[in-house]
């Protein structure tokens, strides 16, 4: 499942299957039930396991926690809502709504890939790996009482499959089909050669209410309250200000192995806020009790407030180990001006990193240079034997450059205005053609050279504006436009743009999620991620390769292969990533002692928070006293 966060993190699909089936967790002659799933056959947890080593099974319900959106999947926004259907392209959906929703799998927060039953309680794989049959449980209810049955999740599936956003699409359309055979049987036919990690993708999909659709269309924007079934539903909520989900206290997954120890608050309430200082402020008057800092100047000089002082609200740096992503400017290569690699590469040689971290971030990053930044994943040094063999097909048709080091953004004297890298390109400018006249940098057609930075936070001001100092020193007349975020998600569905900042994760076992971001497919689909319109047969054959491998090794060395060549091809201007995240939070909480290494691979920080942490009345009743 996608998901963008504010650090722009995304996390991507879990794998993909070329063999044409998902490995169970053991191997089998005949259909066996397993109790969970994973992408290379191995599970942590058995059978009989009574909670994630990760969670505080004894942790105490009640509270609320309250925070800001630090995570956008399909159509959310960080700043707004005017939806409760986050699962369409139409409207800006509501956080939290996944709250409201059980799935028949869900995610084990301390494995890469593994998912475990919630609505079913098992799977068994038919021998050719192309058919899914889930058991569901007799107890799995909706929120006014009514059965769950496989008729629901076969509609869910089929609907999200045609109506659902086009990245739900997208990764679906390997499922050929979702049939029940009776109540509790659910049936799920899979395409041949599909990607691996489709099932698990399907699996964790929510399961919608067949009867409540009978009457309403499913693709359309609407604030009326869906059916749900998950630990929390619908409560109080004003569009675009807030809103609350409630828990259930009847649900009827309480008890499962994957529900224990989660989903203590009474109440998750997400603020919304279009403007990131308000929301700062909004934080110290203790408006909401959660926060995770994205801006490294905020970090250094404005958490001195007095109740940091006097120890009401507490600051901590929770790690991350998983891939940090690629975040950067993606160039739009559907426009012609940056059809050039060469203009590309000029771009990316006159931004300045070092001097924008030293100056404006307090240091606090680290230069991205791969899509796969801080794993194994990354490629490194001159492709190996087995790297080679993937890329010498493709000999001649992509740059000389993959067939040695990766490429590597250059570092700066860090002075803001590197004369040295900006004659370089200037040069690379003329080399494409874009002569100076009256200087002013001049397209092959007898344009001037125009940029416009299209972003909806206006905190990201003092990141460009160096840029485009530089960019202004090479001729090239560059702005900044800030627009708000409903008008900036749809400019971006329809590509309407020339640059714009975006960042996404890669998962520890990539797949089928990578194409909305990489493919060709993805260049001319509407609202994917492919935002610099990358099309190039050589990664989406990489990506194909990916898809197709049977074990991680083989896994490993393709997405390294596909890393030299989509470093080789100047689509973005790498920007920076750090490998912790900064959160304060007022002191009423609690949280279990060990975080899980991979929940925020696929979820921010705040997620993690929201289902894992406690409220603690005994420290809410000294901060009210402390007041």
């Amino acid at each position: 499942m996608a998901h963008l966060t504010r650090r722009h993190v995304l996390g991507l699909g879990i794998g993909a299957a070329g063999a044409g089936w998902l490995r169970p967790a053991r191997a089998v002659d005949s259909p066996a039930e397993l109790h969970g799933l994973s992408v290379f056959g191995d599970l942590k947890y058995p059978p009989d396991f009574h909670h994630f080593d990760y969670v505080n099974p004894a942790a105490p319900k009640g509270g609320v926690f309250s925070t800001i959106p630090s995570v956008r999947t399909y159509n959310q926004s960080y700043y707004t809502f005017s939806s409760l259907n986050a699962f369409i392209l139409k409207g800006e959906g509501a956080q939290g709504m996944d709250l409201t929703f059980a799935t028949l799998m869900t995610r084990a927060g301390d494995e890469p890939d593994a998912l475990y039953g919630q609505v079913a309680k098992s799977v068994q794989i038919s021998p050719d790996k192309l058919v899914y049959r889930f058991t569901l449980r007799p107890e799995a209810r909706f929120h006014d009482g009514t059965k769950l049955t496989a008729q629901d999740a076969a509609f869910s599936l089929t609907t999200m499959k045609t109506k659902g956003h086009p990245l739900i699409l997208q990764q679906m359309r390997d499922m050929v089909k979702a049939e029940a055979t009776d109540d509790a049987t659910l049936l799920v036919t899979f395409a041949e050669k599909r990607a691996r990690d489709v099932p698990l993708y399907v699996a964790s999909l929510p399961i919608f209410s067949k009867a409540y659709y009978a009457t309403r269309p499913f693709d359309e924007s609407t604030l009326d309250i869906p059916l749900g079934s998950g630990p929390y539903k619908v409560g109080r909520f004003e569009a675009n200000r807030y809103i609350e989900y409630d828990r259930v206290k009847d649900w009827w997954g309480a008890d499962l192995p994957v529900a224990r120890g989660v989903f203590n608050f009474d109440i998750v309430r997400y603020e919304f806020y279009r403007d990131r200082d308000v929301g700062f402020e909004a934080f110290t008057a203790k408006n909401y009790l959660y926060r995770e800092e994205f801006t490294a100047r905020v970090w250094a000089t404005r958490y001195d407030f007095p109740a940091i002082k006097d120890g009401r609200v507490k600051r901590e740096i929770l790690p991350d180990e998983t891939p940090s992503g690629a975040q950067g400017w993606f160039i739009n290569m559907r426009r012609d001006k940056f059809k050039d690699p060469r203009v590309r590469e000029a771009l990316v040689q006159a931004f300045d990193f070092e001097w924008t971290n030293k100056t404006i971030m307090y240091g606090a990053y680290t230069r991205t240079h791969s899509p796969f930044q801080n794993s194994d994943l990354m490629a490194n040094g001159p492709p190996s034997p087995e790297e080679l063999e993937l890329l010498e097909p493709f000999r001649g048709q992509v740059p000389d450059e993959v067939f040695g080091a990766p490429y590597v953004p250059p570092v700066t004297d860090g002075s803001g205005q590197d004369r040295a890298l900006l004659r370089k390109a200037s040069q690379l400018l003329l080399d494409a053609g874009l002569v100076i006249k009256d200087g002013k940098r001049i397209l092959p057609n007898g344009e001037v050279f125009k940029i416009e930075f299209l972003h909806d936070e206006p905190s990201f001001q003092p990141h460009h504006a160096p840029y485009i100092k530089n960019l202004g020193t090479l001729g090239i007349e560059a702005t900044l436009r800030v627009v708000d975020p409903v008008q900036y998600r749809a400019r971006l569905e329809d590509f309407d743009f020339d640059m714009t900042i975006e960042r996404f994760s890669m998962s520890g076992t990539p797949g089928d999620g990578l194409r909305p971001f990489f493919s060709s497919q993805a260049a001319r689909t509407k609202g994917s991620y492919n935002l610099a319109g990358i099309e190039n047969p050589a990664i989406d054959a990489l990506i194909g390769k990916i898809i197709g491998a049977d074990n991680r090794a083989d896994l490993t060395i393709a997405c390294r292969a596909m890393d030299r060549v989509f470093r080789a091809g100047r689509y973005w201007v790498p920007q920076w990533y750090r490998n912790s995240h900064p959160v304060a939070y007022w002191d009423v909480f609690d949280h279990p002692k060990t975080s899980p290494r991979y929940q925020i691979d696929n979820y921010s920080s705040s997620v993690g928070e929201r289902i894992l942490w406690w409220f603690v009345p005994d420290k809410a009743a000294k901060l009210e006293q402390a007041k």
